[in-house]
């Protein structure tokens, strides 16, 4: 009977289970003559929100049978699944890896990455797992970082990037400091950064999560 004219519905209601107007005016608080003058004169045009829930429930039926507003479906949410990395990126000494896909990758909302870049997509984006502590307190040993790719190079600013280093990956703080930029750890008990050898700034680190 969704769609259905409210007072149609509810006269039909009172006449196939035996009720009367009355009756169901007192049934809800009001007036013996309320249900009637609903039903025949429109009178309110609309049954109160607390009226209607409580003829609702008392014959069994859907709220929106009785003038209830049907709730718009909620948008559906896109998941985009970034892939995850066997290797680590170390806040200490540097861990070798061979930037190993692994089997498994992580869903996140298109609409949230969007925020994060406003390019959006996947593409250039991965899961990396942080060892070490030279980054506390911004990173954990064992958090999981999302890594833009796309985000070095010309694009290069202050931030906290995944760099390698003779095969050695990292994940350091960028400081810009003159026409360059100056490699730091947020932690102040690490000791100086080693940059011998070359290095290659691999993306920018976009989201941290960690397990509780």
């Amino acid at each position: 009977m969704d769609g259905d004219d409210p007072r149609a519905v509810l006269e039909r209601l009172i006449h196939e289970r035996g009720e009367d107007c009355a009756s169901l005016s007192r049934l809800i608080g009001r007036n013996p003559s309320y249900v009637q003058q609903f039903i025949k004169r429109g009178s309110p045009r609309r049954l109160a929100e607390e009226d209607r829930r409580r003829l609702a429930r008392y014959f069994g039926v859907p709220e929106t049978w009785l003038g209830a507003s049907v709730a718009a479906p909620r948008p559906a949410v896109t998941l985009v699944t970034v892939p995850v990395f066997d290797t680590a990126a170390s806040a200490g000494p540097g861990a070798v890896g061979e930037d190993r896909l692994s089997a498994a990758g992580i869903g996140f909302s298109e609409a949230w990455l969007r925020q994060l870049r406003p390019r959006g997509g996947r593409d250039g984006l991965s899961l990396i797992r942080v060892t070490g502590e030279s980054m506390l307190p911004t990173l954990n040993d064992g958090d999981e970082i999302l890594v833009d790719e796309r985000d070095a190079g010309e694009r290069l600013r202050d931030g906290v990037y995944v760099l390698r280093v003779d095969g050695a990956l990292m994940v350091k703080r960028l400081m810009r400091d003159g026409d360059g930029f100056a490699v730091r750890s947020d932690n102040p008990e690490a000791g100086p950064v080693d940059l011998a050898g070359e290095v290659e700034v691999i993306g920018r680190v976009l989201w941290t999560g960690r397990r509780l």
